[in-house]
């Protein structure tokens, strides 16, 4: 499964157009976006499919997930705990076999891990975290697997380059991890393709019944 995630820099950042440029050059199987807005909504009218918003507590932008079609359960969404400035969500979905979740985590390096070890404890055995973690070094998640892109994904201030967009995965498989071209964000979109692991049963050793 191709997954695309995108943090769209909600104020003058990339347009709707822009992104239905990169769904019709990429044609993922979900794409993932931050800072979203109301405006975004409007990929169904340009590029069909259906799109889920989850908007911030009091902000005018927030997560959204867009997929082709409909999926047979709609995302759903529950609050993290909470920072001192900005109140953060996290968005999930069922893509059959495993979960996604969508997130845009806090600044706060001690509060942004909490956030994951909360949002760990929510998803199935097969999930992946993906989004803007706002994480420097490791995720130190138990039971999860960075397999993200390594490249700088974002350049704060235009001049630090940062690795924010990341993949967490558990009982998944990742194949391909691919940074693309950023256009008018401050964030590079992040490909990935995803399945569910190899159960690897263990073969009984000789002389052993």
């Amino acid at each position: 499964m191709k997954l695309i995630s995108w943090n769209l820099l909600h104020r003058d950042g990339a347009s709707l157009g822009d992104v239905a440029r990169l769904i019709e050059r990429e044609q993922p199987d979900v794409l993932l976006m931050q800072e979203a807005t109301s405006a975004i909504e409007g990929l169904v009218r340009l590029v069909g499919g259906a799109c889920a918003r989850a908007p911030l507590p009091g902000r005018v932008h927030g997560l959204c997930l867009w997929v082709p079609h409909v999926t047979v359960r709609p995302p759903e969404m529950f609050a993290l705990p909470a920072g001192t400035f900005v109140r953060r969500v996290c968005q999930t979905v069922d893509l059959g076999g495993f979960t996604v979740a969508n997130v845009h985590l806090s600044h706060g390096q001690i509060l942004n891990r909490r956030q994951l070890r909360y949002i760990a404890r929510r998803l199935p055995p097969r999930a992946a975290i993906v989004g803007d973690f706002n994480l420097v070094g490791p995720a130190l998640l138990p039971g999860f697997r960075d397999v993200g892109v390594r490249e700088f994904t974002h350049r704060m201030s235009g001049v630090l380059r940062l690795r924010l967009d990341r993949c967490l995965v558990r009982g998944l498989d990742c194949t391909e991890a691919t940074v693309l071209s950023r256009g008018a964000s401050d964030h590079h979109p992040i490909m990935l393709r995803l399945g569910a692991s190899e159960i690897r049963q263990q073969q009984p050793r000789a002389g052993v019944a």
